[in-house]
Parts: structure tokens; sequence; C-alpha cells
């Protein structure tokens, strides 16, 4: 059985090492630097990433976490149970409609 403090190391480092895989920068946020204000991870910019690996979770409470300690970020919960794909939580109105601008933007010539 894996200890849920070790399950959580091991679930950051997977979704930084996602995050690089994709071109960011992204490193196991205060958890591995002890500087205050970084999500799980961090280098993703713009976001405060909430990580949870766990077969019973509280996407409220965890959304609502990310939330408060985002500071000016958009907060998004990235969570897994075992045996499924990553997923990405996060406030319909506004944040969504923030990154669909954002992408929209970006599309724009």
């Amino acid at each position: 059985m894996v200890n849920s403090r070790e399950k959580g190391k091991r679930g950051e480092r997977i979704v930084a090492s996602v995050c690089r895989y994709h071109g960011y920068p992204a490193r196991r946020g205060q958890q591995y630097c002890g500087l205050d204000g970084d999500g799980d991870v961090s280098g993703l910019p713009g976001f405060f990433v909430e990580v949870k690996f766990r077969q019973q979770l509280n996407l409220d409470d965890a959304l609502t976490k990310a939330t408060v300690e985002a500071d000016g970020a958009i907060p998004i919960v990235v969570h897994k149970k075992d045996g499924e794909k990553l997923k990405v939580t996060m406030w319909f109105d506004p944040d969504f409609f923030d990154v669909v601008r954002e992408y929209i933007a970006g599309r724009v010539e």
C-alpha cells in the first residue's frame, strides 16, 4: 500500500512531467522549493495547479483551496483515480471563458 504523501509527490512529478513534455518548464511547487505562492506544480503560466491523485476526492474543496491560494492565476485541479487518465477541473465562469478567449485570440490571424 502506497502512503498518501508519497502518492501525492508521485502525482505532482507526473503532472510536471506531462507539462514539460508539452514544452512548459514545470516542476513540483512549494513542497519542492519551500516558497509560498506556488501550487503543487509551477511553470504553467497563468495557472495555479493543485494536484490530487485519490480514489475519493472532494473536488469542491480542492478547487476552493486552489482558488484561495491562486493569487490572480486561474485555479485548476489536476486529478486522477487509479487506472484512469488525468483530468482537469476549473471554474466554468469566468475561468473557462478566459481560456477560450485566449485560445481564440491566438488562432486569429
